[in-house]
């Protein structure tokens, strides 16, 4: 059973335009390995909108480019009252996860209604037929992450889940004196799942301790604090609002050197044989 705890604040943005006076110099940057896109970027000019959605928008801030990050897609979605869409997702092969930073929605799916409020969560798997709808009397915001379900003969395909992070407990890594922790909202051993949405938290003083390396490519959305964290051969301020955008096999690390916890939603493909394109 839940707590009931009151967790700590997501960070969403509002949109928006900087006035002329202000000075160009900024932290975004998109390298061959990483990209960062801060918190100031999130302008009115660079929304997007989708079809079937209404009373929407949105900022796209990760999408597959051949050559850098090719499994995934990110939106971060902004719902006013009484919009959103009756074809939530258009493409079959699409599995999505959902995970609300203000406000309230309401996703129906099939003859079942599920409300999600500030860090809620739902697994919607490929050919759900699910619609959303923000339900309350204030501006919705949640981001959507979207992979194509890679299908393994012999295993079946995903179940839907709905969740909030407050009933989630957070499972802690070794030996770090419970600084550095993450919430998973799906059993690390479920082959089912080829990707995880997680929420990973630091508290201050907390780093990871060596170069990540790896196959899996990251998303990462700070929802709170602040923190240098390590791209490639390179140390970059990040705070709330900032997104990091991570291909294969770029070296990464953190140090969590703020005054309060350093929190960020966390995207990666996971349990499946890498495809082998080679023409012999």
């Amino acid at each position: 059973m839940g707590n009931n705890k009151k967790l700590s604040a997501y960070y969403a943005p509002t949109g928006g335009l900087p006035p002329q006076t202000q000075i160009l110099t900024d932290r975004a940057m998109f390298t061959e390995a990483y990209a960062v896109i801060p918190k100031g970027t999130f302008s009115d000019i660079v929304t997007s909108f989708l079809p079937f959605w209404d009373k929407t928008r949105l900022w796209v801030i990760a999408r597959p480019l051949s050559g850098f990050a090719e499994t995934f897609s990110q939106y971060i979605m902004e719902v006013q009252p009484g919009g959103g869409s009756d074809r939530g997702e258009t493409d079959d092969s699409a599995q999505g996860v959902v995970f609300v930073v203000k406000g309230e929605v309401t996703i129906t799916l099939g003859s079942e209604k599920h409300t999600l409020s500030e860090g809620g969560y739902a697994y919607l798997p490929p050919k759900s037929g699910w619609s959303l709808r923000n339900t309350g009397a204030t501006t919705a915001s949640f981001h959507w992450i979207r992979k194509a379900y890679e299908s393994v003969e012999g295993i079946d395909q995903p179940t839907p889940l709905f969740l909030n992070e407050k009933d989630v407990p957070p499972t802690y890594m070794p030996n770090t004196n419970n600084a550095w922790a993450t919430t998973r909202f799906v059993d690390p051993n479920d082959l089912r799942h080829d990707m995880h949405v997680t929420i990973v938290t630091f508290e201050p003083g907390g780093v990871i301790p060596f170069a990540e390396t790896h196959v899996m490519e990251h998303g990462l959305y700070v929802l709170e604090g602040k923190a240098v964290y390590r791209l490639n051969q390179d140390w970059v301020e990040v705070e709330a609002g900032d997104f990091m955008w991570l291909r294969a096999f770029c070296p990464q690390a953190c140090y969590a050197g703020g005054p309060g916890k350093f929190r960020y939603l966390l995207y990666k493909d996971v349990n499946r044989q890498m495809k082998l394109s080679a023409k012999l």
